[in-house]
């Protein structure tokens, strides 16, 4: 079974460093980077022409700096698995057909990572119904992918999965989007939903003993759809599809507060 180098390092720590408020600084243990320039300074912007409206608009447009909410995701192309064979994938070719949600985690062979991969490619439906794609990166090889989803999930493998594990081996993917640990070379938990014009709609980065959510991915990117497609209503904390949103307006919005 071929895995990379640094996954075989990790299996051999102590998994309460996964779990330390302090992680210890030696090379053979993970620890938060400290430097903002393990951050990308620039990312290149992407105008879209969205319908006027009398109301203020509550889209942001980022400028070409961080953050990445805002902007046009990074495009990159990239080695996967899927369907236990090697795929190419370009994330431009979403562009205009499908939303993306790209997701990073630490390693392969790891702890918390197949709860969370496996959690997502078992509600993969639900994300098709929504005309979603998911994407999982990792710094591994494809050969370190096939490897584990050719493990029994019971031996805490993967087994089959409905979308794409993109190898990110050059790290040029974790870096781009900002969840690269330089001094450990491996990602932090980031997940970012991009919607069908390549723009970053939103973004959530864990620490790497904190697992995600499907529930709250999944909700947050209705409540993007449907501001999407409603565009002078806005979407209230909590908010689910058939709730009442909210009219982003001084005096319109007191409708919402009186029905609540």
């Amino acid at each position: 079974m071929a895995c990379s180098a640094t996954s075989a390092s990790l299996l051999s720590i102590n998994p309460r460093s996964f779990f330390s408020p302090k992680l210890p600084s030696s090379p053979s243990t993970l620890s938060f980077p400290t430097s903002p320039n393990a951050l990308p300074k620039s990312l290149t912007s992407i105008s879209i022409n969205r319908p006027s409206h009398s109301r203020r608009s509550f889209v942001a447009r980022a400028s070409s700096e961080l953050p990445l909410v805002g902007n046009a995701a990074p495009d990159f192309e990239a080695e996967a698995v899927f369907d236990q064979e090697f795929i190419k994938v370009k994330l431009s070719e979403y562009i205009g057909k499908k939303y993306v949600i790209l997701f990073f985690y630490p390693l392969d062979f790891t702890f918390v990572c197949p709860t969370e991969i496996t959690a997502f490619s078992d509600r993969h439906a639900e994300f098709e119904e929504l005309n979603t794609e998911i994407l999982g990166v990792s710094v591994d090889s494809v050969f370190s992918h096939l490897a584990w989803v050719q493990t029994d999930r019971k031996s805490g493998g993967l087994g089959d999965l409905k979308y794409p594990l993109i190898s990110d081996v050059t790290k040029s993917i974790s870096k781009s989007y900002g969840v690269l640990i330089p001094d450990q070379g491996i990602a932090l938990r980031g997940l970012f939903i991009i919607d069908k014009e390549g723009v970053i709609q939103h973004s959530t980065i864990n620490n790497l003993g904190i697992g995600r959510s499907v529930d709250e991915t999944k909700r947050t990117l209705q409540a993007l759809q449907y501001v999407q497609e409603n565009p002078d209503e806005v979407c209230p904390a909590g908010w689910k599809p058939g709730e009442k949103s909210m009219k982003p307006d001084p005096k319109l919005s007191k409708e919402y507060f009186a029905a609540v």
